[in-house]
């Protein structure tokens, strides 16, 4: 292995980004973090929006910072899913790309199953139904100027290769996330495609797989990158989830994997989708992964609770720093009130505290007020939603899972990695914290043939990052707490849920 290798990952989350050099250096690989930047939407007059042209800029002085310590080798760009940019001939935007909590989604999920239905759907595409789903945003607009003038479609990642190089294309693993791709073969599904009323144009292209080159940085980024000029942008696993995949250190298949951050994706990796009836009735996602791997998935509300929480806190004047909450959370009562976090209530932004007192309100339980134990509540309602997922992945999968990775930023969070493995009753492995800048690093290594392939990069992965061993503990109060939690949401722990749909 050549430890002159270096790469640049950027990394975009929906609450802030990053980028991140990563250095090859025998059985190790190195991970600095060179710049660290917020991502804030922005209200426009029609709608909310997310502003990439900042975090475009943000992302070229990242490079450079990278490209000034180290030669080089490659760049790759992942981000959140779902969100898309229209594109002209000229592969200009056709306006602003909207964010996935915008309200212009209400209503579309009927709109699109009656054209084709969501069993249709679900045997071809596998997607989890969900109404932040570009197949749900895209019929928002389908009559749309930009939508009549659109002939290309480009995710984040896609976009920002684009305005790197001046070359475009999709990538699979976040084009599966649309519900337009093919869950089996990897195309788009355009006789779908065409049924409902999209045109045909943005998908005349099918995605290439994670490990593809893009081109190479333009000369006219040389003010803000000037060292990083020339150098070769790599298509990763474009979807910071599957990035993240890839860094989890999995020995098996009864190892079960959590990317906790803004979201938290729950699942399990698999060498082929499942497509069947159980499948769908739970809802569940077969999203891509790396080497034509499927990602067998749900998507669980995650850390937005408390981003959301902190933000109504802020405004307020009360302190809501993550240290001093997670301190209150720790000292306060276990037997708090619960609800489930996938709730559609919960869905868009606004007064987060507020709603969650409502949610808490249903099976006559005492709703918290305070800050504590409103982020415990949090915290133990998702603990609660992960056992109910694992359970419906074994049930589809037939799997027993034995050992459930923690990665991402809500790997830092000892409260929740502990309540996960005391409800879940299994023990949790949590780390690697920076997952999806590592797992981007490790797809650019294998690109350029420094990695074999994905067990090597698991290896790897393993062997550079710290984890912390949470164990289970007083099963029989986490046995209430869970029994407690399937009775005031009222889900049905056999058959569906009301989860956003």
């Amino acid at each position: 292995m050549n430890s002159s290798r270096a790469f640049a990952a950027v990394d975009l989350g929906a609450e802030s980004g990053r980028v991140a050099l990563g250095r090859l250096d025998g059985d190790r690989v190195s991970l600095e973090i060179v710049h660290r930047f917020a991502n804030h939407p922005v209200w426009l007059n029609d709608g909310l929006h997310w502003d990439l042209l900042k975090l475009f800029d943000e992302s070229l002085d990242g490079i450079g910072r990278a490209a000034e310590i180290a030669r080089l080798d490659g760049i790759g760009v992942d981000a959140w899913g779902v969100d898309y940019a229209l594109l002209d001939a000229g592969n200009r935007v056709l306006g602003l790309p909207f964010h996935y909590r915008d309200g212009r989604t209400e209503g579309m999920i009927a709109a699109v199953h009656a054209k084709v239905s969501r069993e249709a759907l679900y045997t071809r595409t596998g997607i989890q139904t969900m109404p932040i789903n570009t197949i749900f945003q895209l019929i928002s607009e389908a009559d749309s100027p930009a939508a009549r003038a659109a002939e290309r479609l480009a995710f984040v990642p896609d976009l920002f290769g684009l305005w790197m190089t001046g070359q475009l294309v999709n990538e699979a693993t976040i084009a599966s996330t649309s519900g337009l791709l093919e869950a089996v073969d990897g195309r788009w599904a355009r006789d779908l495609i065409a049924q409902l009323g999209f045109p045909a144009a943005p998908f005349a292209h099918d995605p290439v797989e994670p490990g593809t080159s893009v081109g190479t940085v333009l000369t006219r980024h040389n003010a803000v990158c000037g060292d990083a000029a020339g150098a070769t942008v790599w298509t990763v696993a474009g979807h910071d989830t599957a990035s993240a995949f890839v860094a989890a250190p999995l020995q098996g298949p009864r190892d079960a994997v959590l990317s906790s951050g803004t979201w938290s994706l729950l699942g399990t990796e698999s060498d082929h989708p499942f497509l069947d009836a159980r499948a769908l009735e739970y809802n569940l996602t077969n999203e891509r992964g790396i080497g034509g791997r499927t990602r067998l998935l749900r998507n669980v509300m995650g850390l937005w609770l408390l981003q959301e929480c902190r933000r109504a806190w802020k405004r307020a004047g009360a302190p809501a720093d993550y240290e001093h909450l997670m301190a209150l959370a720790e000292a306060a009562d276990p037997n708090v009130a619960l609800f489930d976090p996938d709730h559609e209530a919960l869905l868009a932004p606004g007064e987060m505290p507020a709603r969650l007192n409502e949610a808490c309100g249903a099976g006559a339980q005492s709703p918290p007020t305070a800050p504590g134990e409103i982020v415990r509540s949090i915290l133990t309602s998702l603990a609660c939603k992960y056992r109910f997922v694992l359970e419906r992945l074994e049930r589809v999968t037939g799997r027993t899972f034995e050992v459930l990775h923690v990665v991402g930023g809500g790997a830092r969070n000892r409260l929740l990695c502990q309540l996960t493995a005391d409800i879940t009753g299994l023990p949790v492995f949590a780390g690697p914290v920076e997952a999806t800048a590592l797992g981007n690093v490790l797809v650019q290594a294998i690109a350029v043939g420094e990695v074999a392939d994905l067990a090597q990069a698991r290896e790897l992965s393993a062997t550079s990052s710290e984890r912390t061993r949470h164990e289970p503990r007083a099963a029989a109060q986490s046995a209430e707490l869970y029994e407690r939690f399937v009775t005031v949401t009222g889900l049905d722990v056999n058959h569906r849920d009301h989860a956003i749909a």
